[in-house]
């Protein structure tokens, strides 16, 4: 289409319940249009014998006959690429191998968050598996912050550690690593966040963020970087004989690791992440790893784990024991071999998830009466700062700011005179780059990330000062990539039409996620048979067509709002629904089930 084509509304709506316009997905290839993503859709579908609607979904993620037999049939053996081709890759084989041959004490010291607890299961493991201990040490998050700090990495040196490999973390970690360098203790950095010109001291810095790198895989999370450095160790101790009198370490069983921590870190699924987390969500449904199934068992997934359970109900219970509870109660779920043991700390972090929730909800109504004021007020970036906020759970209440005001939000816990602040972006807005330029120019602390989440540390004092850089450095990005808030729509579906087969059908085309988002659909006219309340705040619906067919349905955290409102005083009415297809397999049944993300009036 032309630049600056508005695309036509489906089903006509130009201002749904969320305030939002709905309209098709498109590839965005050159000259792509909703007639020619359809046209390629059918082309596909005939080619591979596949129902019309799964073309549409492939041509409208722009993918091509020739491409699309190894996008549904993800292949690691032709995707994965020589892990030497990342910088310092080889220098860092070197150091790991010299240490072993020389049997010198090693730890991993990792971030809190699930990619960061992945990364160090991911090592433990392997370490394990050649019979070699790997220390496991886990930052906590209010004693000590992100990232390595000097006195933690000159306590493991006197604990006679002679060599860190830090993960999902150490890019940003000038100074404790000039620490760690003058004591004698070498550091391997395996790290994806946002890198400056200047590299922090260490033996290596693996990072395909590195401003001099130039890998294709940019995208990867922290825990994809650290299996590619397996990849890449394990075949230097091949060829030094290790694995003569013993099996070598079953690289692909870890996959499961790389899956949950890839999915949660919200990179793109796609190319090599995707390939990663398709093979890895199926070494998860074998449940090998027992706190990988432990976990599964305390979140009730009854079923074969995909992107959804892993991103939604695994991911946030690894992650509580970081916001709320112990910090390296993840990594340790992660590398249990005992299934009791394995029980015991799901549960556990099942428990502080729990906290994590009344947590969250005291901090989001006081964060989100703020944030509304400043769209109100026009503002790009939403920066909203309390005293006393828990530092656990300040991400996930960005999320939910993001998600209400359709702008980039930063939340600062702020304790003694210091905020704890994580931010999350929009599609087009590079947050990272901009904390990064806030550090630089001496408002922050400490400060880092990536394009869609960021963290940082503030004086108190200095927030209103951060507020209006951020403002000023963002705001053009944001006029641009919020102009009019979308809402992609990927087809037309009935719900006597909306039937297990095609659904499962659809996943052929995951696993979901950022980049590959799950398909939505759009219901015209349905009627509402039956609304009620369930849980704290959600609203179930059965939806039926003029065809007789009938839906489950059901809007997460809607009581109160338009989209709930509307589903429950529909009274038999008809509404516009957007929302997704899901299997239900709650107590056996083979059903789906239809979450609903949007709403609107439909006419007549």
């Amino acid at each position: 289409m032309p630049d600056g084509a508005i695309l036509p509304a489906i089903l006509g709506v130009e201002r749904s319940l969320g305030g939002r316009r709905w309209q098709a997905r498109t590839s965005g290839l050159p000259g792509g249009s909703p007639e020619a993503d359809e046209r390629m859709g059918m082309a596909l579908a005939q080619r591979l014998g596949l129902p019309e609607i799964v073309g549409r979904l492939l041509a409208n993620r722009g993918i091509v006959p020739e491409t699309a037999g190894d996008f549904l049939e993800p292949s690691l053996k032709a995707s994965l690429p020589d892990p030497s081709h990342l910088k310092d890759m080889d220098a860092a084989v070197a150091r790991i191998v010299t240490a072993l041959e020389s049997r010198e004490p090693m730890a991993v010291f990792g971030d809190y968050d699930v990619d960061g607890a992945t990364s160090a299961a991911l090592l433990h493991r392997y370490f394990a598996a050649l019979g070699v201990p790997l220390r496991l040490y886990v930052p906590d998050r209010i004693a000590e912050g992100y990232g390595p700090n000097s006195e933690a990495l000159l306590r493991l040196h006197g604990e006679g550690i002679r060599l860190v490999l830090t993960v999902d973390c150490g890019i940003s970690a000038h100074e404790p690593l000039a620490a760690a360098q003058a004591a004698g203790l070498d550091v391997v950095v395996l790290d994806h966040h946002v890198a400056e010109p200047a590299l922090p001291p260490a033996v290596a810095v693996v990072n395909p963020n590195r401003l001099d790198e130039d890998s294709p895989h940019k995208t990867l999370a922290a825990v994809g970087v650290t299996f590619l450095l397996l990849v890449a160790l394990n075949r230097a101790l091949r060829e030094r004989g290790r694995f003569g009198d013993r099996p070598e370490p079953d690289l692909m069983a870890l996959l499961d690791l790389v899956a949950l921590g890839t999915v949660c870190d919200v990179v793109p699924l796609l190319g090599l992440n995707r390939v990663l987390v398709a093979q890895g969500l199926r070494i998860m449904a074998r449940r090998r790893n027992s706190g990988l199934a432990a976990l599964a068992d305390v979140a009730r997934v009854a079923t074969a784990p995909g992107a959804y359970h892993a991103g939604f109900l695994l991911g946030p219970r690894v992650n509580a024991g970081g916001r709320v509870g112990r910090a390296d109660l993840g990594a340790r779920l992660l590398t249990s071999e005992d299934a009791g043991e394995a029980r015991r700390l799901a549960e556990e972090l099942d428990r502080f998830n729990t906290e994590r929730k009344a947590i969250e909800q005291g901090v989001l109504a006081a964060a989100l009466e703020r944030a509304e004021m400043q769209a109100a007020e026009g503002l790009p970036l939403i920066l909203v700062a309390g005293e006393g906020w828990h530092p656990g759970v300040i991400g996930i209440v960005a999320s939910r700011i993001v998600e209400r005001t359709a702008r980039p939000a930063c939340v600062v816990g702020v304790a003694d005179g210091t905020g704890k602040g994580s931010c999350r972006s929009i599609a087009g807005v590079d947050l990272g780059a901009a904390v990064i330029a806030a550090r630089q120019a001496g408002l922050l602390l400490n400060g880092g990330g990536h394009k869609m989440a960021a963290g940082l540390t503030v004086e108190a004092g200095t927030v209103e000062a951060l507020h209006a850089f951020l403002c000023e450095r963002v705001g053009d990005a944001v006029a641009q990539a919020g102009a009019v808030r979308t809402l992609g729509i990927d087809g037309v579906l009935t719900p006597a039409g909306a039937t297990r087969a095609i659904q499962e059908q659809i996943e052929r085309v995951g696993p979901f996620g950022a980049g590959n988002p799950e398909p939505r659909f759009a219901l015209s006219g349905v009627r509402i048979a039956k609304a009620d309340i369930v849980g704290e705040n959600h609203v179930r619906c059965f939806l039926a067509d003029a065809q007789g067919g009938r839906l489950k349905a059901i809007a997460f955290r809607s009581l109160g709002e338009p989209l709930g409102d509307a589903l429950l005083k529909a009274g038999g009415g008809a509404l516009h629904l957007a929302g997704k297809l899901r299997a239900d397999d709650w107590k056996g049944r083979e059903d789906v089930q239809f979450p609903i993300d949007d709403g609107a009036a439909a006419a007549g």
